[in-house]
């Protein structure tokens, strides 16, 4: 968990602060996983076309790792979009 996140439960009680940190951080597997889900099934249904083997074909390995480093680098953009508008809204205080 960040420091800004941390900051923001300051005025909690310190059983709270267990609680809410457990909760953002179930929070954040969550949604590592369902990033990771999408991931794979996305590049799996784009990429491959034959199940004849075991291992994949040489045309589908670079398909699947094509995919993967598009999406990976997408995501994090993505992120870091987010990341410069939160910086930029205001804040009720």
């Amino acid at each position: 968990m960040d420091a800004n996140m941390m900051a923001g439960l300051e005025g909690l009680p310190e059983e709270d602060k267990a609680k809410m940190s457990s909760m953002i951080e179930q929070l954040q597997l969550r949604d590592s996983l369902r990033m990771y889900n999408s991931l794979v099934e996305r590049c799996f249904v784009d990429c491959v076309d034959s199940f004849t083997r075991k291992t994949l074909h040489k045309q589908e390995e670079t398909c699947v790792m094509r995919c993967a480093e598009k999406f990976l680098k997408h995501t994090m953009r993505v992120g870091m979009r987010f990341a410069e508008l939160n910086q930029n809204a205001p804040t009720q205080d």
